[in-house]
């Protein structure tokens, strides 16, 4: 790997023309023994497309190949799209060579027009299946594919149907071909689009979402026990006399994650309890490989498509009320200013005393006598846990968090999947009480793994680009508005002065999605270099194990390296 790191540095700073095997073998000052050890390193370069042969026999980087990697965007008529730093390319629909939207291409610019480009290799299919529809048109029966995108795209059938076809059924194709023509092949029936349920069952097929679990899989789940034995609190912390309790939504059946809270004279110790679902799902088992699969769990209208099986999402690992349940927690000592003083993780034991709603919490912080009755035997529970909550928001705020106008929207519908309803969520403070909370674990998780140099996948989000900040403040003073950045590129505050000022007039909303669209989008990454939107130098997400592989991820590391300690970084 070093060698080949070594080859791409020399080549980016040679002139065109210097850049032959034996210029890389002398400027490197390999000897002519070495010419077997180099050639492997290019064709290792070459295989990963990081290097290109170019026809005088040079060899060219990416940037000199103007070759570019990226998930191509193709629009309803057939043009590509394929953005790289600032700039975007187009790709003509002759030049996309079989690519779909979604699909991770390498993209080369066209010498003689540099806006443009043309697919040169598919890195990722971003489809395996198509849904499509028998459709009657002019007394015959047709086969329509459903994806807008592609409707003007023809096909080839690969094989007939088993079945007598009729007008309205769905049916779902694997795909056999993707190019010269595009061909499928039936491989089920979904049902008649008119039939409950099946629209929303035909998009999770599309993607790949199988609810069913494969059979090795529930029988791993099913040997699994359903309650915390004395072994398994070894080397625990037991915090089962603590009061402790989840807060969550009403339709909620999984709680990864409770609060308990004490205040001291120097302000509170927060204890954030996380379930330790990687104690039950050992890496490269029938559990993990499918979970890992599925990345995380799926919501849609009107059901949930778990990571895990339900005997596990909403038994063993769930940190139902009233029982022993094995958790990691994030121990925070907080100022009564918001300030994260200490923190310590350790892997424990506890007992919830309450399912707690976020519209019952609402309702006992705002003042109502029943709910504040009812739960009376928690104390001053929640009105600490909103104390230090806001704090900690207040906090976060101070350096850069970010708050952009958005509405979501809550979809009710009938026992045929039919919709109702559509309600825009309100959020109230037992939402805010619990995102801050998880915020700030999830920041405390990141900084350890960071500092003690323990593998970690962290979430970052970059800096949004330059390009389309300028537009933005262009269309903002038109609107009479000027957002200031510094010269050295825009800051989290920055953005958040800017909100805060226009945040009571009535261009708002529409500032405010505008604005949002110029952000980066959020993404996994194994380099920890900070979320912009949150402020935050270090992230990651620990709090939700149960629904987001990422978060098992980030437990198995804290249980590898920081509570076994086992010191092998290289070691899976």
């Amino acid at each position: 790997m070093e060698l080949e790191q070594r080859i791409l540095d020399f080549l980016e700073n040679r002139k065109k023309g210097k850049r032959k095997f034996s210029d890389i073998l002398a400027g490197l000052g390999l000897r002519t023994e070495d010419e077997q050890e180099l050639s492997k390193a290019i064709t290792h370069l070459e295989k990963d497309d990081l290097l290109f042969l170019n026809g005088n026999h040079q060899y060219d980087t990416r940037s000199q190949a103007g070759v570019y990697e990226g998930k191509i965007s193709i629009n309803a008529s057939g043009l590509g799209f394929l953005d790289y730093g600032e700039e975007t390319l187009r790709i003509d629909e002759n030049k996309q060579k079989g690519a779909m939207h979604g699909d991770v291409v390498l993209v080369k610019r066209l010498s003689h027009d540099p806006v443009y480009g043309e697919v040169i290799k598919i890195k990722e299919r971003s489809k395996e299946n198509l849904i499509a529809t028998y459709s009657q048109s002019h007394h015959a029966l047709h086969l329509v594919l459903d994806d807008p995108k592609l409707s003007g795209r023809p096909f080839r059938l690969a094989n007939e149907p088993d079945f007598v076809p009729v007008d309205g059924l769905k049916v779902l194709c694997e795909i056999e071909q993707y190019y010269n023509p595009l061909t499928i092949r039936i491989k089920t029936v979904i049902g008649h689009k008119d039939d409950p349920g099946v629209d929303i069952a035909a998009i999770l097929l599309e993607k790949n979402i199988i609810a069913e679990f494969p059979e090795e899989v529930i029988e791993q789940a099913n040997a699994i026990p359903q309650s915390v034995s004395e072994k398994d609190l070894e080397g625990r912390r037991d915090l089962r006399e603590e009061i402790t309790v989840t807060i969550d939504g009403d339709g909620a059946k999984d709680f990864d994650d409770a609060v308990a809270i004490t205040r001291n004279e120097d302000g509170f110790k927060v204890n954030v309890s996380i379930a330790d679902v990687s104690y039950y799902v050992e890496e490269d088992t029938p559990l993990d490989i499918e979970a890992r699969k599925r990345g995380t769990s799926t919501y849609v209208t009107d059901r949930v498509v778990p990571m895990l099986p339900h005997i596990l999402s909403n038994g063993i690992c769930s940190l139902n009320p009233k029982v022993d349940r094995l958790t990691i927690t994030c121990s925070m000592l907080v100022s009564f200013d918001g300030e994260i003083k200490s923190y310590e993780l350790f892997p424990s034991v506890i007992r919830s005393n309450e399912r707690m709603t976020y519209h019952m919490v609402n309702k006992i912080l705002d003042g109502d006598k029943e709910a504040q009755e009812k739960y009376a035997h928690l104390g001053n529970l929640f009105f600490d846990l909103a104390e230090c909550a806001d704090a900690i928001r207040r906090k976060r705020i101070e350096k850069g968090a970010m708050e952009f106008a958005s509405t979501e929207a809550e979809i009710t519908v009938d026992e045929n999947g039919v919709p109702t309803d559509i309600q825009a969520v309100k959020r109230g403070h037992g939402e805010e009480i619990i995102e801050d909370y998880m915020i700030a674990a999830n920041v405390c998780v990141a900084s350890y793994l960071k500092w003690q140099e323990i593998p970690a996948i962290y979430r970052i989000h970059e800096k949004p680009l330059m390009k389309k900040i300028h537009e933005f403040i262009h269309l903002s003073e038109l609107m009479g508005h000027k957002l200031i950045v510094g010269k050295s590129g825009i800051h989290p505050t920055e953005v958040q002065r800017y909100l805060a000022k226009v945040k009571d007039t009535e261009v708002y909303p529409v500032l405010s999605m505008l604005l949002l669209r110029c952000m980066q989008k959020a993404k996994y990454d194994n380099r920890c270099i900070g979320h912009f939107g949150l402020g935050e130098e270090e992230y990651l997400h620990f709090t939700s194990p149960i629904r987001r592989y990422p978060d098992l991820m980030t437990h198995r590391m804290l249980r590898k390296y920081a509570f076994l300690g086992n010191m092998d970084l290289k070691e899976r």
